[in-house]
C-alpha cells in the first residue's frame, strides 16, 4: 500500500496497464488513505461512495483483461475540483447558492480525463467561486495545510494541493487565474503547472472570445505526473476556438536519461521582490535564492532583473479585468436581493466594481496588457526563464480571511498579498510553481513550505516543464511528505 501511494500517476500508469497492480489495488489504497487523513483535512470532499469506486475499478481491470484499448490515465483515482462540473457528481463552487447542484453533463476537461480512464472518486475543496488563495467556504469549511494544521493550505487549489501532498491521490486537477496552481503547490510541497492561455481549452459554456485570465492546468508530486494529466487536458476543441496544441507532447517530451542536463546553459532572470514593490515576508526571498542555487549547480546563469516597467499599471490592468471578469460571471446573483445576502463580501467588491466599469475601461486595461506582452518579448530576448517567489506570504492562520499587512505595508484588497503572480497571470505564458525549500528557523514560515515560480516563453511550455524536472531530479527536498497525523 505504501508503495501504491507514493508511486503518483506517472508510475502507476504503466503498471496498471501491465497487469503489474490492479486497478482495484490502486483505487483501494487511495480510498484508504482518504478514509484515514482526510478527516481532519478538508481535502476531499462529495466523496463517491467507495463500493461504486470500487466496482469501476474492477470494470477497468476486466477491460485490460479483454485487451481493450486503454487510455494513458487507465484506473487511475481523481478528484475534480469543485469549479468544474462533474456529471452526476455534486459541483457548488462553494457556494450555499450551488450547494445541491448536480449538473447533466462533464465540462470539456472532465469529458477528457473521462475518455482517458481515470476513475473519479470526488471533488477538492476550493473557496466561494474560487475568489481568494484561502480554501475556506460555508459548505465544507477550510482546508488545513498537513504542514501545520493550524494554517492556510492556499487556494483557489488548496483541497487538490492537500490531497496531492498527504498521498490522497496520483493526480490532480486545478484552475489557476491568480495563482491558484501556484499558491497552493508552493504551500504544500507539491507542484503545480499553469499552462500557456489556450493550451487546455476554455469552459464554452461561458463567453469564448474576451475572458482570458483563468486556465484549468495539472498538479502532482513530479514533474512527470504533471505532464501524464497535461497531454490529457490539453488540446484543440472546435467549442473553444482560441484552445490550441497538439496532444501527447508533454510526457514523451520529457524522456531522458538525465533531466539535469536541461538546467545547463539556461539563463534565469531572478525578479524576486520587484525592487521591493512585493512586500514580503522574511525568509521567502531567502529560501527561493536558495532553490535557485540547484539551477546554478546544474549550470544554469541566474541574474537579478527587475522588468522596467509599471508594477503598479499591471495591477491596474488586472484588477480591471478581473473585475470584469467576476461581474460577468455573477451579476445575476448579485442583482437577486436574496441571492446577493450568500455571497461573500469579496464576491459582492468584484462585482459591484465590475459593474461600474464602461467599455473604454475594459479597453485600457487590455492596451495595459498588451504594454505587458511587448515588454516580455523584450526581455525574453536575454533571459529563458523568470523566476518569482509563488507567494508574498507564509501559510498564514487558517482562522483568518487574508492577510492584512505584509512587513508593515497593510493590503488594500483581499488579493493583494498575491501581486507576485501577476506577471505571468496577466500574459497568458506558462509557469510552474516547483517547491523551493522550507522556511528558515528564525522566519514566520519556520519550517513551512514555500513555492517558487517560473515563467517561460509563449507557449513553452515543455522548456518550462523540462526546467523543473532539472530542478526536481536535483532537489531531494521534493519529494518530502508532510508529517502524518498524531
Amino acid at each position: 500500500m505504501t508503495d501504491i501511494l507514493e508511486a503518483g500517476g506517472a508510475k502507476l500508469a504503466p503498471l496498471i496497464r501491465a497487469g503489474e497492480v490492479s486497478a482495484q489495488e490502486v483505487m483501494r489504497a487511495h480510498l484508504d488513505r482518504i478514509a484515514a487523513v482526510n478527516g481532519d483535512l478538508t481535502a476531499v470532499i462529495s466523496q463517491r461512495d467507495p463500493d461504486a469506486c470500487l466496482a469501476e475499478a474492477r470494470a477497468a481491470d476486466a477491460a485490460r483483461a479483454a485487451g481493450e484499448p486503454l487510455g494513458p490515465l487507465h484506473g487511475l483515482p481523481i478528484a475534480i475540483k469543485d469549479l468544474t462540473a462533474t456529471k452526476g457528481l455534486r459541483t457548488t463552487m462553494g457556494s450555499p447558492l450551488y450547494a445541491d447542484l448536480v449538473p447533466n453533463a462533464d465540462s470539456p476537461m472532465v469529458a477528457r480525463i473521462r475518455v482517458a480512464g481515470a476513475l473519479i472518486v470526488g471533488k477538492t475543496n476550493t473557496p466561494e467561486f474560487g475568489l481568494g488563495s484561502h480554501t475556506m467556504n460555508p459548505i465544507f469549511g477550510a482546508t488545513k495545510n498537513p504542514w501545520d494544521r493550524s494554517r492556510s493550505a492556499g487556494g483557489s487549489s488548496g483541497g487538490a494541493a492537500v490531497a496531492l501532498a498527504m498521498r490522497m491521490l496520483p493526480i490532480a486537477d486545478g484552475s489557476d487565474q491568480m495563482g491558484s496552481l501556484r499558491n497552493p503547490a508552493g504551500w504544500n510541497n507539491v507542484f503545480g503547472f499553469r499552462p500557456s492561455w489556450g493550451r487546455v481549452a476554455n469552459d464554452s459554456s461561458f463567453d469564448l472570445y474576451a475572458h482570458q485570465l483563468s486556465t484549468e492546468g495539472p498538479m502532482g508530486r513530479s514533474v512527470a505526473d504533471m505532464a501524464l494529466l497535461l497531454d490529457v487536458q490539453a488540446g484543440y476543441q472546435p467549442e473553444a476556438p482560441l484552445s490550441h496544441g497538439k496532444r501527447d507532447v508533454f510526457a514523451p517530451g520529457l524522456a531522458t536519461d538525465d533531466p539535469r542536463a536541461w538546467a545547463k546553459g539556461l539563463r534565469i532572470g531572478w525578479i524576486g521582490d520587484w525592487n521591493g514593490g512585493w512586500p514580503m515576508e522574511p525568509g521567502i526571498l531567502e529560501t527561493c535564492e536558495a532553490a535557485l542555487k540547484v539551477f546554478a549547480s546544474l549550470g544554469a546563469e541566474v541574474v537579478p532583473l527587475v522588468p522596467d516597467h509599471s508594477r503598479e499599471e499591471l495591477w491596474d490592468s488586472w484588477t480591471t479585468l478581473r473585475h470584469w471578469g467576476v461581474a460577468a460571471r455573477s451579476a445575476p446573483e448579485y442583482e437577486n436581493p436574496e441571492r446577493r445576502k450568500l455571497l461573500k463580501p469579496e464576491a459582492i467588491w468584484e462585482i459591484e466594481a465590475g459593474l461600474a466599469l464602461s467599455a473604454m475601461d475594459i479597453h485600457r486595461a487590455n492596451v495595459q496588457r498588451a504594454r505587458w506582452h511587448r515588454k516580455l518579448l523584450k526581455i525574453f530576448e536575454s533571459v529563458d526563464l523568470l523566476a518569482m517567489p509563488s507567494a508574498q506570504v507564509w501559510p498564514f492562520p487558517i482562522d483568518e480571511r487574508w492577510p492584512q499587512e505584509i512587513a508593515g505595508v497593510k493590503m488594500d484588497t483581499y488579493h493583494r498579498w498575491m501581486e507576485c503572480v501577476l506577471p505571468t497571470s496577466l500574459s497568458g505564458r506558462p509557469a510552474v510553481c516547483v517547491p523551493a525549500g522550507f522556511g528558515p528557523a528564525s522566519s514566520p514560515g519556520a519550517g513551512l513550505p514555500m513555492g517558487l515560480q517560473l515563467m517561460g516563453a509563449p507557449r513553452g511550455d515543455l522548456e518550462v516543464l523540462r526546467a523543473a524536472a532539472a530542478f526536481e531530479a536535483e532537489a531531494d527536498w521534493t519529494r518530502r511528505a508532510p508529517p502524518e497525523p498524531a
